[in-house]
């Protein structure tokens, strides 16, 4: 095979989807692979130190952990989480009307809120029939995955 076809293999590749060629032609091989290794990054978050108070019997974080536990009863009901990672969106356009408000009851299907990943507007749409009892991010506020974007009650 000559610089010109294996000029041409590269070029083809480059502009298409494909990500490995690999072309046996008697003696020769030729094997062209495209972009790297999927890299698996693992993480493992550290366990917790406690610490216990000089003359108390409880440790120093079972009082955030009440707190936690005190906010997550005040906000009872259903929780529609980001499936991705990106900035909220209230609204189709910053001069528009938001999606929803607080009370509002929605259908199986209504767009609720954007979320905007690699200028991709991604709709989060409603999974069933429910009543908004909060909204939990603010407009153009970026969110991980699985944050609580809203709390709703299933009608």
């Amino acid at each position: 095979m000559d610089i010109k076809d294996l000029k041409v293999l590269v070029k083809m590749i480059t502009e298409t989807d494909i990500t490995e060629f690999e072309l046996e032609s008697g003696e020769e091989r030729i094997f062209l692979k495209r972009g790297s290794e999927p890299q698996v990054v693992q993480y493992q978050a550290a366990p917790a130190q406690m610490y216990a108070a000089p003359h108390a019997p409880a440790p120093v974080a079972a009082a955030p952990a009440a707190a936690v536990a005190e906010a997550a009863a005040d906000e009872a009901g259903d929780r529609v989480h980001s499936p991705i990672v990106g900035t909220f969106y209230r609204a189709p356009a910053p001069d528009a009307s938001p999606f929803v408000e607080v009370g509002q009851v929605v259908e199986k299907g209504q767009v609720l809120c954007i979320v905007e990943a690699m200028k991709l507007m991604n709709e989060i749409e409603a999974e069933y029939r429910c009543k908004i009892v909060k909204i939990c991010r603010e407009n153009a506020e970026p969110v991980e995955y699985n944050d609580t974007l809203f709390i709703v009650e299933k009608l």
